[in-house]
Formats: structure tokens, C-alpha cells, sequence
């Protein structure tokens, strides 16, 4: 059965334009045809199509379908690279691992200053949908550094970095599985000494992801992926 993003399911009674033409056009379904709506808050339903309208699809929801939780609380900030098509690959991976958010963030080494998050977000939704899960991360616009450790945040608090003078403990021996978690990761020159003192003095605990060096998006993935194991 398709699945269709409709992020209000309590007041939104249509697809958008874009869900309605993929729902009528290209796999043309018609009135009376069951779908499967996510609302991106990690909750399924079951709906007929009432009007197969092309521009505006309209659905009843017949019921909400029992779904354990997606969440595992794992919220990522990562210094986006120069190549803005590997963070779009990295926001398709890691919404289907599962994650929370993902915020972008410019560091002192950045090789990016700016990045237009609307791309992302749509890979964000189309990978969510194609991996049948409930929960889209929220896909946050990039901010300075100094902004994203400002923000508070309820829950531990890690940056990885690769300075050797510090010995740092492995993420799997640190992370507490069923809490929420918050990762820096850097970009490929790694967060300045500066900005990993700026971040100690805020909470943030230094962790390693191993002893070999990865890139930025690899490290990422690593990340999510230790931390899903961790919650299964």
C-alpha cells in the first residue's frame, strides 16, 4: 500500500499538489482506493481517496495504525562540506536510520558558509516514505557555531573530534541507550581546538568514533548507526 506525507492529519482533510499529483498521475489511483498517510510525527493511518483530484487529492482517514515508537532521540549537527550533493545523501541515509533532527552547522574550518535546506527536506520526506517509516526529521537551516551551542538541549551532549593531545572515550562506552543525545560532527578539518573548548564548557563530553579518520558525512552515518544498535 503507497504511502503519503500529510503533516496535519487533524485539520488537513487533501494532499498537497505535489502527493496529490504522484498519488493520481503517476500511480493513478482512484476514488474509493486505500492509501497509507505519515505524519511525519512517527504515527501511520489508513485512508481512502474521497476525490481523485490531481491538484488536490482529498482522504478520509479510516484508522490510525498501531506503531511502536522510531524515535531514538539522536539529534545530529553536522558541519556540511563543500559538495552540497553529499549532504543530500547524508539527509536520505539518516532519515532512514531513524534520526530526530539534523542541523547544519558553520564551524572556523567549515568549506561551506551557506546551505538552502528546502532540497534537503524533500529528500527527507521521499526517503521516509520509501523506507515505510512514520518519523521525518526535522531538517534544521544552518547556523554559526556558536548559535548551535546556545540552543539548549535536555539530554547528553557529544562532539567528535580528532585532536590527538585528548584522550576520548569510544561513543558505545558513554551514550546512554533511550535518552536523547546531541552529536557535533565536524567538517573535513575537523572543529578548531577553540571550538572544542567552547563546547566542553557548555556540557559537551569529546568522543571518539575509532582510530581511523573518516569524512564528515561517513562519520555521520557512523554515528546514527552505533546509536540505533545501541536501541534495538
Amino acid at each position: 500500500m503507497p504511502v503519503f506525507y500529510i503533516p496535519d492529519i487533524v485539520s488537513q482533510t487533501c494532499l498537497s499538489p505535489e502527493e496529490s499529483a504522484h498519488c493520481v498521475r503517476v500511480l493513478r489511483l482512484k476514488e474509493g482506493e486505500e492509501i497509507r498517510l505519515a505524519d511525519g510525527k512517527g504515527h501511520f493511518y489508513r485512508a481512502r481517496i474521497s476525490n481523485a483530484d490531481a491538484k488536490q487529492c482529498e482522504v478520509e482517514i479510516l484508522e490510525v495504525l498501531p506503531q511502536a515508537s522510531d524515535s531514538i532521540g539522536l539529534h545530529l549537527a553536522v558541519a556540511p562540506t563543500k559538495n552540497a550533493d553529499r549532504m543530500e545523501w547524508l539527509a536520505e541515509k539518516l532519515t532512514e536510520l531513524g534520526i530526530d533532527s539534523l542541523s547544519f552547522v558553520c564551524s572556523s574550518h567549515s568549506e561551506r558558509k551557506h546551505l538552502k535546506t528546502d532540497r534537503i527536506s524533500k529528500i527527507a520526506v521521499a526517503a521516509m516514505k520509501q523506507s515505510e517509516r512514520s518519523l521525518l526529521p526535522e531538517i534544521r537551516d544552518m547556523v554559526d557555531f556558536k548559535q548551535l551551542l546556545s540552543r539548549d538541549f535536555e539530554g547528553q551532549k557529544f562532539i567528535a573530534h580528532c585532536w590527538p593531545e585528548e584522550e576520548k572515550p569510544f561513543i558505545k562506552e558513554i551514550y546512554r541507550p533511550g535518552k536523547p543525545v546531541l552529536v557535533m560532527i565536524g567538517p573535513e578539518g575537523d572543529f578548531s581546538r577553540e571550538e572544542v573548548e567552547m563546547a566542553k564548557s557548555v556540557g559537551f563530553q569529546p568522543i571518539s568514533l575509532g582510530n581511523i579518520r573518516l569524512r564528515t558525512e561517513t562519520a555521520a552515518i557512523f554515528v546514527a548507526t552505533a546509536i540505533r544498535l545501541a536501541n534495538m
